[in-house]
């Protein structure tokens, strides 16, 4: 659940310059067209090669491929414009209804409300009655319908689990048991495991069959979008991070005219602590956005989701004035919307408090703005950072009143029956409740209460652009003066979220306390390693470096 406000959705190996170059000269030399309706010139050069025969004029076969591609990509936007413009096109081609439905479903960071259910049934609807002559096409739209099903009684789990189902026998029948095999219903069918995972499922089960599924085709279609896409997402945890590298590696090279291609491999090295790269990935993508927004082109919004992963990036690598310059240029920016939210909000609730929060600059988180504009879900991630950074700046009163906030935000989540959303205020109260505990001098509950949280991020294998859990704890027991302890805490969550600057820090700082001299040294040498090439002046860099210095 961790941070749902970097979830607008949904282990150190380096990419060669020759790839990076790639990735930044192929997102900005795809084919220069100027107005909207002139997306139809994206090639498979720049989206990917897909193969996907419906029965439909050779015209709207070509566009509904490259919906496809879009879809696989995660452009949405573009995605159903282009099988709406198939529509004109053939207007018996009722696979292109499928593909607006498909659109509109938003599969691993969207739950679709009543209205959106609404108009994917009456697409489906559509393509039902236009009698699609071959039994694949049939099976499709029998299978999407599944989760577009006009019984209200379905939650949106339930038709998440009911369209993976029905993909699974689309799968076995044509990309198993056919031939040639539908490679199409391999991809789409791993993407529909991914979005009918459990909630909190610690087993990955739905992710290991997703991953099994793919890697079969991951050599033999080297140029597919969605397959070397959807691997990233399967690895998209701490504990499978490694093996998702070879597609993050290869993932911005197929697609490299669509934003989320260039961003998606920073996923994976974030979790492996490959700053350079997830920064290189986020700014490629951030400019392959604006470039296509000025052109008329859907998803603007996407961008910010990259700057999250940006900021962080820069943080954790002593390029702390870059971050800065972002969060600058963020609060000039117009509201930008993706999927009903105001993603310029949502960064201005977390962009400062994530810098606040990571520079341990406690005064200033505990005087962060609540942005008005914000989502309940953003503003308690404000609340939270304002609560940890009055306790460490010695406000216990103050930290009492946000965690009220977010009290009342998580009772609203419970009382309108928002499952996730509840989840998560819950953790971001427990955690600030734990400080608050902590500041009170309730330190054995407070570091109960902290290991909870953290115990369930782990074995959840939270998406982390913020503070862990693990990392606070032993923050805390640092505090506590409590160095074993403390180092041992600092150990487990480098293990899940490896070279973070605080992390390394604390471990250093911990080892010298406890009297592991070695341990300390190779703690801060990794530091200075991890920030190399950046401008940074904080002290903990500075005391890093001397120390350093010292051993040689």
């Amino acid at each position: 659940m961790r941070k749902l406000v970097g979830l607008r959705c949904a282990a150190g190996a380096r990419l060669a310059g020759c790839v990076l170059t790639f990735v930044f000269v192929a997102a900005f030399c795809f084919v220069a067209f100027a107005d909207e309706g002139h997306h139809d010139e994206l090639s498979e050069q720049q989206l990917g090669t897909v193969h996907f025969p419906v029965s439909c004029t050779p015209e709207a076969q070509k566009t509904f491929e490259r919906g496809v591609a879009l879809l696989h990509s995660f452009w949405y936007e573009e995605a159903e414009k282009t099988f709406a413009e198939a529509e004109k096109q053939d207007a018996k081609c009722a696979m292109a209804h499928w593909g607006v439905a498909m659109s509109l479903w938003h599969q691993l960071w969207d739950q679709p409300d009543a209205a959106t259910v609404q108009r994917g049934a009456e697409e489906l609807k559509k393509a039902r009655k236009l009698k699609a002559p071959t039994a694949r096409e049939h099976d499709y739209i029998a299978a999407l319908g599944a989760f577009y099903s006009t019984n209200k009684k379905l939650d949106h789990e339930a038709r998440a689990k009911a369209y993976s189902d029905a993909m699974e026998k689309v799968y076995e029948r044509y990309g198993v048991e056919a031939t040639p095999q539908d490679h199409e219903a391999a991809a789409f069918y791993a993407l529909s495991l991914l979005a009918a995972e459990p909630d909190n499922d610690t087993t990955f089960a739905n992710r290991k069959k997703a991953g099994a599924v793919l890697e079969k085709l991951f050599e033999t279609e080297p140029n597919h979008p969605g397959i070397a896409h959807y691997l990233i997402h399967t690895y998209d945890k701490p504990q499978l991070a490694q093996l998702g590298l070879p597609a993050a590696r290869r993932y911005a090279q197929v697609a490299p005219a669509a934003p989320h291609a260039l961003h998606m491999p920073s996923h994976i090295f974030a979790r492996v602590g490959d700053w350079p790269d997830d920064i290189q990935s986020n700014l490629a993508s951030i400019a392959a956005t604006r470039k296509t927004a000025a052109m008329h082109m859907g998803g603007e919004g996407h961008q910010f989701h990259a700057m999250d992963f940006l900021i962080y990036a820069y943080l954790q690598s002593g390029q702390e004035d870059e971050a800065a310059k972002w969060i600058e240029e963020v609060k000039s920016m117009p509201a930008m919307k993706m999927a009903g939210s105001d993603m310029r909000a949502f960064a201005m609730a977390k962009f400062p408090a994530m810098y606040a929060l990571e520079m341990h600059r406690w005064p200033k988180a505990a005087k962060l703005e609540v942005m008005a504009s914000a989502e309940a879900g953003d503003r308690a991630y404000t609340y939270w950072a304002k609560a940890i950074g009055s306790v460490r700046s010695g406000d216990e009163a103050a930290a009492k009143k946000d965690l009220a906030e977010i009290d009342a935000i998580h009772k609203d989540f419970v009382a309108k029956h928002k499952k996730y959303q509840a989840e998560y205020a819950e953790q971001l109260q427990q955690e600030a409740e734990a400080w608050v505990l902590h500041g009170e001098g309730k330190d054995d509950d407070a570091t109960a209460l902290l290991r909870k949280v953290a115990d369930h991020e782990d074995a959840v294998g939270e998406e982390q652009t913020s503070m862990p859990a693990r990392e606070m704890l032993a923050d805390m027991l640092a505090e506590m003066h409590r160095p074993e302890q403390a180092l041992a805490e600092y150990r487990a969550d480098l293990k899940f979220n490896p070279k973070r600057f605080n992390g390394l820090y604390g471990a250093a700082q911990a080892a010298e306390m406890a009297g592991q001299a070695s341990a300390a040294s190779e703690y801060y040498a990794l530091l200075v390693k991890t920030c190399e090439g950046g401008s940074s002046t904080r002290p903990e860099l500075a005391k890093a470096k001397q120390a350093v210095v010292a051993r040689q």
